[in-house]
């Protein structure tokens, strides 16, 4: 009976710390927490975090006010439209100029889970094009990003998207940023986002 309740006790004090560990980012009722950068639409809507091309149709972007390092992050998202987007790790945003590393939240064929370096070497690594019919679009998608030391690891839908190492990325030091591609016509919609430390 004394293993049995040391047991309980060791699993109940496990799942307390992993709890403790996770952060909501999005309460579901406002951007406490977070900062608009550029002009284009963030706003809250139903419990839902929205993001829409203004009339400038130029980059935006939507970034955590603390920084993170090591983490897990997973959240959900469903594209209207062109629904070009992304998530930024260690990241830094001064206007609409980010320096980071996006894992891609795109349309059909535009390798949604692949990570791009703005403003520096571009592409680093695409999923398999055969990975692409994980993508539901205009459906609710989940979407989970492992970032440890200088590894990235992406998930759509439960299925790992791209492994990467990088130094670089393993130097980086910033905040998450979500983002509006330019062009205008972008409506993506975000919710349940949940980081995890590592």
């Amino acid at each position: 009976m004394k293993k049995v309740l040391v047991m309980m006790l060791l699993l109940a004090s496990v799942n307390f710390a992993y709890a403790q560990n996770k952060v909501k980012l999005f309460n579901g009722e406002d951007l406490t927490g977070w900062t608009i950068y550029g002009t284009e639409k963030w706003y809250v809507e139903d419990g839902l975090l929205i993001s829409e091309s203004g009339p400038d149709k130029g980059y935006g972007y939507l970034g955590t006010d603390e920084e993170y390092d090591d983490f897990e992050i997973t959240l959900e998202f469903k594209q209207e439209a062109n629904g070009n987007s992304g998530v930024f790790i260690r990241s830094t945003v001064e206007g609409t100029k980010v320096s980071g590393w996006q894992v891609e939240v795109a349309p059909p064929g535009s390798d949604t889970g692949g990570i791009y370096e703005s403003y520096g070497r571009g592409w680093l690594v695409k999923p398999d094009p055969e990975k692409d019919k994980y993508l539901k679009f205009g459906e609710w998608n989940k979407m989970k990003i492992v970032v440890q030391g200088d590894t990235v690891t992406s998930y759509l839908n439960g299925k790992e998207m791209v492994n990467f190492s990088d130094a670089k990325i393993g130097e980086g030091k910033g905040g998450i940023c979500l983002q509006i591609h330019d062009g205008g016509g972008i409506k993506v919609y975000w919710r349940n986002i949940v980081l995890k430390k590592l």
